[in-house]
């Protein structure tokens, strides 16, 4: 005696039906995010430009003593045979001094020895120490803070790497031979 499945007209059961044999539901479509309601009166606001034109500023003011003590500095590395002697005046560019010393050597021990030279003249002659020095262990990169000067003293292959040049691209420079 074979059972006989009782047929239902109802929908209910038609998709009772399809669940059981494993047919899915498709799933349903997102909706449109909402967007802001605007009045009919009033047009849209518009985001104001961001950038606006900067205002002229004046150079700033010339620093006599900080231009010969940077020239100085120049002088004795050149004493010391340094190579690519560059002073790039930076006032108003950076915060933290007036000028900036670049110079180059071919050795880390020429590098610390232009380095020691520069510290020895200055404090002799102008009575003046750094504020701060960097990289005396290793003579590829040797920096000097004077304040309103700062040298930079760098291994050639140090300085091509860091290219403290091209940071400073837009900066008026005079290079010393």
């Amino acid at each position: 005696m074979a059972l006989k499945k009782k047929k239902t007209s109802s929908p209910k059961a038609k998709s009772g039906a399809k669940k059981a044999t494993g047919a899915r539901k498709a799933p349903a479509a997102k909706k449109p995010a909402a967007r802001k309601k605007t009045s009919p009166l009033k047009p849209p606001r518009r985001k104001k430009a961001l950038l606006k034109a900067a205002p002229e500023v004046e150079a700033p003011a010339e620093n006599p003593q900080a231009k010969a003590l940077a020239h100085k500095v120049a002088r004795l590395l050149l004493d010391k045979k340094a190579t690519e002697v560059l002073v790039l005046d930076v006032r108003g560019m950076a915060s933290y001094a007036d000028y900036i010393v670049l110079a180059s050597g071919e050795s880390d021990r020429q590098v610390s020895a232009m380095a020691e030279s520069v510290r020895t003249k200055v404090k002799e002659e102008d009575a003046l120490h750094p504020t701060g020095t960097e990289g005396w262990e290793t003579g590829q990169w040797v920096l000097l803070d004077y304040g309103e000067v700062v040298a930079h003293l760098f291994l050639a292959e140090t300085r091509a790497f860091y290219d403290l040049e091209g940071l400073w691209a837009d900066a008026p420079r005079e290079k010393l031979a």
